[in-house]
């Protein structure tokens, strides 16, 4: 499996996938048939959604997979595959409501290079459980693509707005692991990405990640450490 899981599509004030790109073109430069998945787009339409990822990345040939009357030829036809971000649960439900969970899960194992962020990221882990986003609507399961064996938390951050009296974020993970003691979670902040390839993990970018599991909350200093505290 070669992957490449972003937190986000902007750092900062950059432009869509600005930040990105490089590490992008770098992961696809032997890849030609690439195929994006805007399923987890709600507010525009997956042409829009499409149109605006080609623009991101005018090097790369990139077609919707929504164009394919039969989403699965998409898949099978493809050497490279981008997940975008949107809502979570919209993308794994329609993952599951076309049947392509299980084709993309053993089409990666076996060769297709995969490309995800914020919620593209979130649906490569074991499950969505640690998403932050909103669930609009109920997928036929919350196990999701299980590229890598651990939970993703993209978009991390622990800021708290003055006079905010809701939960954190790593309060929200600290139920998470009170449920799941043995079950680690990736946070990644926006700007930096996972490169996991045949269980070799390496973050990119810049900004502090942690990984959170059996009730604790560790920096990331390197990646040794990195796959140490998320073995399973």
């Amino acid at each position: 499996m070669d992957l490449l899981l972003l937190s986000s599509s902007r750092a900062g004030n950059s432009d869509y996938l600005e930040t990105a790109q490089n590490a992008i073109y770098t992961h696809l430069s032997d890849c030609t048939n690439i195929v994006f998945v805007p399923y987890a787009g709600v507010t525009m339409s997956y042409n829009d959604y499409t149109k605006k990822v080609q623009n991101a990345l005018p090097e790369l040939s990139i077609k919707g997979l929504h164009e394919w009357e039969q989403p699965l030829e998409g898949i099978q036809q493809a050497d490279a595959i981008l997940v975008g971000g949107g809502n979570t649960f919209h993308l794994l439900h329609c993952l599951y409501q076309f049947n392509l969970v299980n084709s993309i899960r053993e089409k990666v194992k076996l060769s297709m290079k995969y490309v995800g962020w914020s919620a593209g990221s979130n649906v490569a882990g074991n499950s969505i459980r640690t998403t932050n986003d909103m669930p609009i609507i109920e997928p036929e399961s919350f196990t999701a693509l299980a590229l890598v064996p651990f939970q993703i938390n993209p978009h991390f951050t622990d800021y708290q707005p003055p006079g905010h009296n809701g939960e954190t974020r790593a309060e929200r993970l600290a139920e998470f692991m009170v449920v799941n003691p043995e079950m680690p979670i990736l946070a990644i902040p926006e700007g930096v990405g996972l490169k996991a390839s045949q269980g070799n993990y390496s973050l990119v970018g810049e900004g502090e990640s942690f990984v959170f599991k059996a009730g604790e909350q560790k920096v990331v200093a390197n990646d040794a450490m990195l796959a140490e505290l998320l073995a399973c």
